[in-house]
């Protein structure tokens, strides 16, 4: 799992490697000083020659020409040197801090764009499997306790193993038997710490779970804010919102009532350590065999080794509740996109857009029991016109997206342009084909920005012309600032049959082989549904468009119209040859127009 995260750490890897040696030069610093500290108190205040401290640091400052000085000139001299190398360990700890924000901070980035692109490659079943909500918080809230557990890696995870030696291999020069003391204790600490890590791994990846399921529900209600209020459902769907927040906090708690024992079990170890230090040292003192700077600088390494203690249980602590997010993590980068062009020709074009479907079936689940489209076999002629129509659940969306690789065929296969779909690259294939969804979907920015979608390098006289043909271009420039006229998020400052007309325009600009057109046109009036198909059919001759729609005004004037019901085709056939022999297609028909006569 780890060795699956690391090379996002790459690129910052000389950052995630000084931040260490920074951390080792502080260490190295630090438990010096308290051996200064017992110089000035044995030797600078109690009398005690230098020469007779039995301690290397006084070698080292005889070396230096200590050994000449006594009384204050000696703790001015060793005050000095006290504040020098304290001022290295605070630059080094401050330099530590500055190159682990900056490689944690850069490992969290590359990791997030690492999830992003991956997603991109998803196909709709693999976005499916984890829903958008999941994969939010994994981009979000994993990826940030992921960072924190990194950055407190490189710092904490050298500096506290190497204090906790160091200050453990000073006290024991210092005195054996008081270093007893505190190893007797330090073992039963961090084996209860331990157990509390294990236990309450477990409740944070339900704390996680429940994180999901209140994005997934945050998402659904903004994006339906206009629904709720237009039923004047806010109350009950801040009762919803309620219970999953308490969710949170109820699942929060009780995790966190685990992770809340470190603190007093530290505090009653360090304490219950230092008072029977005190007790021993100061018995030792009374009887000669210890002086009063050694119990000095003895009490200052073993708060250094609970500290350090302190810190490899926090490092524990993080990284059981980093362990749930690393897990989560790497459920996205280990997911293998159904879909994929690993086997496709890489010269492979698609050279028109004739499509053909061979004994297709399909199903969206490999579980499921039932195929959603059976037995389908259909020939398309490139520049020709399709019509589909059938029932609410007839498969109709089904059957298109297969023409893109959206989807899969379960058995048989898609043909366009006279080969195998699975055989051009997805960019290629995907390229040739243009595809207006039911749900029209702009994105913020400028009408100029969102319709570039379609082709980024296109000037804006072909923008206008494809907006033309959509019938967009009048009421884009009806606008102050025409198509640099700013869309809102999702295309919120334009109507229903706007916005469907400016995504037919961004799939137009395509200039794709085949165009499809999945009920695109509900929330347009019929004239103006009529000058968009009189216009792709006199400007796009040679594109391939097929037309799934409700109204058979729309599709009447196909070249073929695919009735299907059930997942299947049942007839297929111009308008008038179905009129007269399909009964679904004459029952549409003449429902549609007794409402027609009616109005």
């Amino acid at each position: 799992m780890i060795r699956k995260l690391l090379p996002y750490a790459k690129k910052y890897r000389l950052f995630a490697i000084l931040s260490p040696l920074a951390i080792v030069c502080e260490v190295l610093i630090e438990v010096i000083i308290p051996l200064l500290m017992s110089i000035i108190v044995d030797c600078g205040i109690s009398g005690q020659s230098l020469a007779e401290k039995e301690s290397f640091i006084a070698d080292i400052l005889i070396t230096l020409g200590f050994g000449n000085l006594a009384g204050t000139d000696l703790i001015l001299a060793t005050g000095g040197l006290m504040f020098g190398i304290a001022m290295i360990s605070l630059a080094c700890g401050a330099g530590a801090a500055y190159f682990a924000a900056k490689a944690g901070m850069g490992f969290g980035a590359e990791l997030r764009k690492g999830i992003f692109n991956k997603i991109q490659d998803f196909s709709f079943s693999n976005i499916d499997k984890f829903s958008t909500g999941s994969l939010i918080t994994r981009m979000t809230t994993d990826i940030n306790m992921v960072q924190m557990a990194f950055m407190m890696a490189i710092r904490m995870l050298i500096r506290s193993p190497l204090m906790f030696a160091m200050a453990i291999s000073m006290a024991f020069s210092i005195n054996k038997k008081l270093s007893l003391i505190f190893m007797c204790i330090a073992p039963v600490m961090f084996a209860l710490i331990l157990l509390i890590g294990a236990a309450a791994h477990k409740r944070f990846t339900q704390l996680f779970k429940k994180y999901d399921k209140l994005n997934n529900y945050i998402q659904e209600t903004l994006i339906g804010a206009r629904v709720v209020k237009a039923f004047v459902r806010s109350k009950h769907e801040k009762e919803k919102f309620r219970v999953s927040n308490d969710e949170i906090k109820d699942a929060s708690i009780f995790a966190e009532k685990l992770i809340i024992l470190n603190n007093p079990i530290m505090a009653v170890s360090i304490y219950t350590c230092i008072i029977l230090v005190l007790w021993v040292g100061a018995k030792l003192i009374l009887g000669g065999d210890m002086y009063l700077g050694d119990l000095m600088s003895f009490i200052t390494y073993i708060q250094q080794i609970f500290m350090s203690l302190m810190m490899i249980s926090m490092i524990f602590v993080m990284s059981v509740m980093a362990k749930a997010s690393m897990n989560r993590i790497c459920e996205v980068l280990e997911e293998k996109p159904d879909i994929n062009d690993e086997n496709a020709d890489e010269s492979a074009t698609v050279k028109d857009g004739s499509i053909e479907f061979r004994n297709v079936c399909f199903k969206y689940s490999k579980n499921a029991e039932n195929n959603v489209l059976k037995d389908i076999n259909l020939t398309i002629k490139s520049g020709e016109t399709v019509g589909i129509l059938g029932g609410t659940g007839s498969a109709k969306t089904s059957l298109v997206q297969l023409i893109p690789r959206l989807y899969d065929t379960t058995e048989g296969e898609v043909l366009v342009g006279g080969r195998n779909v699975k055989d051009y690259k997805l960019h290629v294939l995907r390229d040739s084909v243009s595809m207006v969804l039911q749900t029209n979907l702009l994105f913020s920015g400028t009408i100029e920005e969102n319709l570039r979608w379609g082709n980024e390098n296109a000037t804006l006289d072909e923008i206008r012309a494809a907006a033309k043909i959509a019938q967009a271009d009048d009421f884009v420039m009806s606008f102050p600032d025409g198509y640099k006229t700013d869309l809102g998020q999702g295309g919120v400052n334009v109507s229903g049959g706007q916005k469907q007309r400016l995504c037919i325009a961004r799939a137009i600009l395509k200039k794709p082989n085949v165009l499809i057109l999945d009920d695109s046109t509900s929330a347009v009036d019929t004239a103006t549904d009529g000058r968009i198909r009189e216009g792709m059919k006199n400007l796009l001759p040679d594109t391939t468009k097929i037309i799934i729609a409700q109204r058979i005004n729309s599709i009447q004037h196909a070249d073929k119209i695919i009735v299907l019901d059930d997942g299947k085709i049942n007839d297929i056939g111009n308008h008038d040859e179905l009129l007269s022999r399909n009964e679904i297609y004459k029952e549409v028909y003449f429902s549609q127009q007794e409402s027609k006569m009616e109005q």
